[in-house]
């Protein structure tokens, strides 16, 4: 079923990066190193906020074999449930799909393609680190993740 998922995903991004698939509905891609913890978690809280307003995806430069159980556990006090998703490797075809790209600590990793917009955020790595400590990392990505909301929803409809 993950399998299924994620091959239609990355077939959906194929078509919309070459013009196939043509939508005002902005795409937004969170990239950080394993796609366990901070990129799982905006895509989520982003996809949570925006309700269907924005396609959201998340990947990883060198992808974990699961999801941090602190951010799991974390999300899932904000009421938003990550136990599902799996970490997802950084293909081009979603880079270049995206109309934001946000990247959190992936370094040199990321490709750089002309017309997107890309983001930095310096997040704390929730990596080894308690359901305590992830919290503060949890709140930080849910502030950013709204400010970025409010700023693609008034971008749309100045445009519309």
């Amino acid at each position: 079923m993950l399998t299924e998922h994620y091959a239609r995903e990355r077939l959906t991004a194929l078509a919309h990066s070459q013009g196939t698939i043509v939508t005002e509905t902005p795409e937004v891609l969170f990239v950080c190193v394993h796609n366990a913890g901070r990129s799982q978690m905006a895509a989520a809280l982003l996809d949570h906020h925006a309700q269907g307003q924005v396609h959201v995806r998340s990947a990883g430069s060198e992808p974990a074999d699961s999801i941090n159980p602190a951010a799991v556990e974390a999300m899932a006090e904000v009421g938003v449930d990550i136990s599902r998703e799996f970490p997802k490797p950084l293909t081009d075809e979603v880079v270049r799909a995206a109309d934001v790209v946000i990247t959190m600590g992936c370094g040199d990793a990321c490709p750089i393609y002309p017309g997107k917009r890309y983001l930095d955020w310096e997040l704390d790595d929730p990596a080894g680190k308690t359901v305590e400590d992830v919290r503060p990392i949890r709140d930080e990505i849910d502030r950013r993740v709204t400010e970025l909301l409010d700023e693609l929803l008034a971008t749309r409809q100045q445009s519309a």
